[in-house]
């Protein structure tokens, strides 16, 4: 399918690298497409850039990968409410705000989250959680010891979530838990947090969690 990614640092580079090697066409929107051209070339002809608007009204399936500060002036350079109308968006955002010298903390949490946030911004579109608990070195058939982690997805629309899951096991994530509607982005942005205080602590970025039952 056609993937419009708004946002083109490296988590929005990881999820284009991803989507074009399982043969999906991707355009990344960007305030200065030009400065990714040696990027889309590096993915031959499965790839793309453009502005902002460019890529969300390409994309059948939408996908959000911008720093939390920027993330609603680039919906609005998107013209997302419009280009996105009615189109599954992939939630990709933390809501980080980062301090001098120690890890960043969220911007929400408890009664409200950014996947919330961006649900708001976004009335008509189908908003899904992903990808958002580990780092974009993992986000592509992440091989490690313990074996395949777990991604959680959440929103509010179950036809989307459903759209989603598979894509995120297309990434090779096997086990993709549906935890419901999009509040459960309350628990799943602190997730990063707990995931960046790990790294913080342990020196190392290649870690993700799984999921043990009986």
């Amino acid at each position: 399918m056609n993937v419009g990614i708004v946002g083109s640092g490296l988590v929005a580079q990881a999820l284009a690298r991803g989507f074009a090697a399982l043969g999906h066409q991707v355009k990344l929107g960007s305030r200065t497409p030009e400065k990714l051209s040696d990027f889309v070339g590096e993915l031959g002809g499965g790839a793309s850039a453009g502005t902002f608007a460019e890529a969300a009204e390409f994309g059948e399936l939408g996908v959000l990968a911008t720093l939390w500060s920027g993330t609603e002036h680039a919906l609005e350079l998107a013209e997302a409410r419009r280009t996105l109308a009615g189109k599954v968006v992939i939630d990709v955002t933390n809501p980080l705000v980062f301090h001098e010298g120690g890890p960043p903390t969220l911007a929400l949490g408890h009664t409200d989250s950014g996947g919330e946030q961006v649900q708001r911004w976004l009335p008509e579109s189908r908003v899904v959680k992903a990808f958002n608990i580990v780092g974009n070195t993992l986000f592509f058939r992440p091989d490690l010891p313990g074996g395949p982690p777990t991604m959680f997805i959440c929103g509010d629309d179950e036809q989307a979530r459903r759209t989603v899951a598979p894509l995120v096991e297309d990434f090779g994530w096997p086990e993709v838990i549906d935890i419901g509607g999009i509040e459960g982005a309350r628990v799943l942005e602190p997730m990063c947090i707990l995931w960046v205080l790990y790294g913080v602590r342990s020196g190392g970025w290649e870690h993700a969690v799984k999921m043990l039952r009986r």
